[in-house]
Formats: C-alpha cells, structure tokens, sequence
C-alpha cells in the first residue's frame, strides 16, 4: 500500500508533536485527518507504530521512530527537489538543446545565443541540424527545449513563435548574365539547369514555385545542404533558388556568388521559433525572446534578399 506524501507529513508532524490536536492545529485541518494518516502509515507498514495514550497524546514506539526519522529524510529531499526545479526554471544556467530546420541556422543563431548567455554562464549547448519534422518530434519529445523549423507545416501540438517571412531569391555566379539584373523572373529561372536544395519541404516548396508559374524545372543537380548548393553555384552548374542567405556573398571554396530578387510574387517560407509555451525554463524563455529580437529589427543580420 503506497504512502501519500500528505500521510507522511501528518504522520511526522503528529510524532513531533506527540499529540494529535496540536499536529491538527499546526497543519489547520481536522484531528480525525491526522489519526488517519497514523493508521494508514501503520497499514502500510503492516505494523504498530504508535501507542495512543488518551490522557498523555501518542508516542511513537522504536519501530515508529526509525520510520518517522526515514520519512523524515523523504520529505526532506522532496522539498529540496521543489526548490531545485523552481531555481532550475528561473536561473540562467544549465544544458540549452536547439534542433534546427535553418540551412543558414550557422550565421545567425551565434549571435542570438550571445546576446544573452554571460560569460560567465554555466550553460552548455547542444545544437544540432535536422530535418523540419524531426525538429517538431525532437521538442514533442523532449529532445529539445527549442526548435527552429519552417511553420508551413506545423503540427498542431507544437506551440511557436513567427520570427521571419523570407521571401525567395535567385543565387548566380558572379560571372551569370543574371548577376547584372536587378531582379528576375520565374520564367527567366525556368530556363536555366537549377541546383535544388533537395531537403524536406523546401524541395517540395521550390517546386511549387515552377508549378504555380507553369514552368517546369530543369534539374542540373540535386543537394541537401545549402553551403554544397552555393558551391555548386559558384562553380558554375547552374542557378539556385533559396530563402535564406549567409552573410557572406562566397561560396566555401571561396568563390563570388550574387543574390537577385525574384520579381514575381512569391509565397514566403516562415522561420519560427518552437518552445514549450506554457512551462519554459527561463533560458528557453530567453532564447526565444532573443531569436526575436534579432529579427525584428531590419538589416542584414536578417539573412533576407529584398
């Protein structure tokens, strides 16, 4: 028979006290509460554990010293993990786990963690790239404290935040007869070789795009990671449409590339921040307020082709 955490403390408070009234009296509830609690204390234990003395209150027998000193050290440790949770919920400290769904996630979640962990933080970090719906099952989980993903296919159980509409943009080499244009057009696009960020929901999304203009890809090449993209770019195997853009205009292999505005209008990919909204940590708290701030204001740290 399992003892309730409120049987223990009527139980230890009664022994403390040797007298059932005034353990009532300390607790505010009824008498017959705490001679309850001893009986089932006893019940559980399957053994007499206090003599009730009628004129002189309770005292507890050696067996009910040794349990009342045990369920002591229970409460004892009860409450201390309490007032741990709670310090743990408000410090600025601890283990922060992000799963993104953010190709160029590396140029600008840095400075977001900077911008509110000190120094001198005891905080560790664990980042880690995935796909947009290992991100949501990741914070579903528990995986994570934080997501950053594309809400354009949002699960219904996952609390987020907007953070940006990035519009799409056309990558070229420096030497492609586009990089000279001030913006061009799907069709224009459509009769280029593309290089397709080949990743959940943005292959899909960049098909779309063709789809709903009547254009069909040409596919020179297919890849899954953005900076493999750029490369291929660079190097001439064709053009690329993305969202997103680091804060360099090189490819890894150092070579120039150029972003040129898409002309049409175009729907948006939405980068959001995911978090548990109900119960956040105050480092979750402050991660999310962060990723915001970072991208309301406007400028180039927002990654954006406009």
């Amino acid at each position: 028979m399992a003892i309730s955490l409120k049987a223990m403390e009527y139980f230890t408070t009664a022994l403390r006290h040797g007298n059932i009234a005034k353990a009532a009296a300390e607790l505010n509830i009824a008498a017959s509460a705490v001679a309850t609690a001893i009986d089932q204390v006893e019940a559980a234990f399957d053994l007499t554990l206090v003599t009730r003395q009628r004129s002189r209150g309770i005292e507890a027998n050696a067996s009910g010293r040794l349990v009342a000193q045990k369920l002591a050290r229970l409460l004892e440790d009860y409450r201390a993990v309490l007032s741990e949770g709670a310090d743990l919920k408000q410090a600025l400290s601890g283990t922060l786990r992000i799963g993104y769904y953010a190709p160029v996630a590396p140029a600008f979640l840095p400075p977001v963690l900077a911008s509110f962990i000190p120094e001198d933080a005891d905080v560790t970090l664990h980042l880690e790239a995935c796909d947009n719906d290992a991100a949501q099952n990741g914070l579903l989980t528990g995986t994570y404290d934080a997501i950053l993903f594309v809400s354009e296919d949002v699960r219904p159980s996952v609390a987020f935040d907007v953070l940006i509409e990035a519009p799409a943009y056309c990558l070229v080499a420096r030497d492609h007869p586009f990089a000279s244009l001030r913006s061009v057009s799907i069709a224009q696009i459509a009769g280029q070789p593309l290089v397709v960020l080949n990743r959940p929901v943005a292959s899909g999304y960049y098909q779309g795009l063709f789809e709903a203009q009547g254009k069909n890809m040409t596919i020179a090449a297919y890849a899954n990671s953005t900076e493999m993209v750029r490369s291929l770019v660079s190097a001439g195997h064709g053009v690329a449409v993305l969202n997103m853009q680091p804060r360099t205009a090189q490819s890894y292999a150092g070579a120039p590339l150029v972003s040129v505005p898409i002309s049409d209008p175009l729907p948006p990919l939405t980068l959001a921040v995911g978090y548990d909204k109900s119960r956040p940590r105050r480092l979750v708290q402050r991660f999310a307020e962060s990723c915001r701030a970072h991208f309301a204001q406007p400028g180039p740290h927002q990654s954006l082709v406009r």
